[in-house]
């Protein structure tokens, strides 16, 4: 059942560097630079030559292959995780008790994908953080919209809570249930239904698996207009249904406006299908829209239309180190000027995430130690066009002291292996102990004053607290983490962190959605009359409550 999670090792041991830029009138394109054998520290007067280093192929370089993220991975449940139930003193809203002749109907339904295996649920109750619990004593896997139609159906007959569930990759407590709500796996929901290669449209099941989809787009020459680190996880149905924001925001926008339709099954088993193909679609109201970001609460999602981007044919990484988080904002600012349309990312974290992903998982930092790091990545259809906008780039952020020294790489096996520093964080912090995370949007300027704020606050309480995240569309992520958990440490976070946030009128859920950790906290971003009506949405749609209860609301006043 354990899937392989990332834990072979990659490391940056052996560079060739190249020859030093000239500052005024060099306009040498990256494909056209020369390595040279030995490595030099990057110069940071004007007058003097200036080096970046670029990954070139060598056979010492011992590249890894980056194993798919696995959420079931067994390491991270070799200690028992309290049950939310008891750990939040939380009461059991008066759902049925699944009994045997419930079990049996489903197993009629669905031979042989019926989970009662003690031992096998085990991974599908625990989140991957190992942070929340519950207790469910069936798993389903459908594989088709008309049979999780059934599945509600009964369940919203027999007054039977049901939990949908993806990729469990979510780090706010909304995919596993809270005390035994039966849970309802995508995975075998996971067919490729068409795709359409003039327009770039996917409509595929909602149980594919982010980077499989990429496979199978690539070679069509299409991507996906998301990418996270838990790609080899994470279902596109689960991305839907938070609303996951990833890598490339900044470059191809947000699932709200890349998915052009859904199908969806209600509470009672109807099935909604507004899998509209068309980009352009001013017929009535815009009923996706409503379950996009809704984390299960008001539907099934079960098949997406998606709109998906040619694949770039040229693509540069830049890692680059930054002396303070004001250089980093310079730099962003002077990004988006010089590389315009071809900027796809940018992407910041601290030294102190440096240091996590360097201890825990052996990464090596292939720059000089700085205290902010930043990773550029520009995306286009014209690699001498691409490398001539960031080679102007670079030559100006070096001579005007916004960069002291960087790394870049272009080949696609270097590329990954410089994004794993970042990606792989999430996964550094989850062996450094418990970890409370917070993922908040700010104004890019107060972005890193909240973490600066929080190591004052909070001192030797916390072990690290670190923050790296999207400063293209100012996303923070925020981590505290502890030996264990601590209910004091916790309230030394909560609610401050989410009054500061709200200070400067942020959010306090930027994309990982509100789930069972932060439904309580909504309106700290949210005025009453908003979730008043988001409640009367869902009492329309599920009018008992049985889909992810405890999750993404309030309840409602008595």
């Amino acid at each position: 059942m354990a899937v392989s999670s990332l834990v072979q090792r990659c490391s940056f041991w052996h560079f060739w560097t190249l020859p030093r830029l000239k500052i005024r009138c060099q306009r040498r394109a990256l494909s056209g630079w020369t390595g040279v054998t030995h490595q030099y520290q990057l110069k940071k007067e004007v007058a003097e030559p200036l080096k970046i280093q670029m990954l070139m192929p060598s056979k010492h370089w011992g590249f890894c292959h980056l194993a798919k993220r696995g959420l079931h991975a067994t390491q991270l449940h070799h200690q028992e995780v309290m049950l939310t139930s008891e750990r939040y003193g939380l009461q059991r809203l008066p759902f049925a008790y699944i009994s045997s002749s419930d079990v049996s109907f489903f197993e009629q339904l669905m031979p042989g994908r019926v989970v009662t295996d003690v031992d096998e649920l085990k991974f599908f109750n625990v989140d991957w953080l190992k942070s929340v619990r519950g207790c469910s004593k069936v798993l389903l896997k459908p594989q088709t919209t008309q049979e999780v139609s059934k599945i509600l159906r009964y369940c919203n007959e027999r007054n039977l809570a049901v939990n949908p569930q993806g990729g469990n990759t979510g780090l706010v407590g909304g995919s596993v249930p809270v005390f035994d709500e039966i849970i309802l796996s995508t995975a075998l929901m996971n067919q490729v239904i068409s795709f359409d290669n003039v327009s770039g449209i996917l409509v595929c099941q909602a149980g594919c698996i982010l980077e499989n989809l990429n496979q199978y787009l690539e070679p069509l020459d299409f991507i996906m207009p998301l990418d996270l680190g838990a790609k080899g996880s994470c279902h596109i149905g689960g991305n839907v249904a938070t609303n996951a924001g990833g890598l490339r925001l900044l470059r191809y926008g947000s699932l709200r406006g890349t998915v052009l339709g859904l199908e969806v099954v209600l509470a009672d088993g109807s099935i909604l299908n507004c899998l509209a193909s068309l980009r352009k679609d001013n017929t009535g109201y815009d009923l996706k829209q409503l379950f996009i970001g809704s984390e299960g609460t008001l539907g099934v999602i079960t098949t997406v239309s998606i709109f998906c981007p040619q694949k770039p044919k040229s693509v540069n990484l830049a890692f680059l180190a930054c002396s303070s988080f004001s250089q980093v904002l310079r730099t962003f600012t002077t990004c988006k000027g010089m590389l315009g349309e071809i900027l796809s990312a940018y992407e910041f974290m601290d030294n102190d995430c440096m240091k996590l992903v360097e201890r825990h998982l052996k990464l090596t930092n292939p720059v000089a130690e700085s205290p902010f790091y930043i990773l550029i990545e520009t995306s286009g259809s014209n690699s001498g066009h691409d490398e001539e906008k960031l080679n102007h780039f670079l030559e100006h952020v070096m001579a005007s002291d916004l960069v002291v020294d960087g790394t870049l790489a272009s080949e696609d096996k270097k590329i990954k292996a410089l994004w794993a520093l970042r990606e792989r964080i999430t996964e550094a912090l989850t062996h450094d102990g418990f970890v409370f995370k917070y993922d908040v949007s700010l104004p890019v300027e107060r972005i890193y004053d909240l973490v600066t704020d929080m190591r004052a606050r909070l001192g030797r309480s916390a072990k690290n607290v670190v923050g790296y995240g999207h400063l293209g569309d100012g996303n923070l992520h925020l981590n505290v983490t502890a030996e264990s958990y601590s209910h004091s440490l916790l309230e030394a976070i909560e609610p401050y962190v989410y009054e500061w946030t709200s200070q400067y009128h942020g959010s306090i859920s930027a994309e990982h959605g509100l789930g069972f950790k932060k439904k309580h906290c909504i309106h700290y971003s949210k005025p009453q009359e908003a979730v008043l009506l988001m409640q009367q949405f869902k009492t329309m749609l599920d009018p008992k409550g049985i889909l992810n209860p405890y999750k993404t609301l309030p309840a409602k006043a008595a």
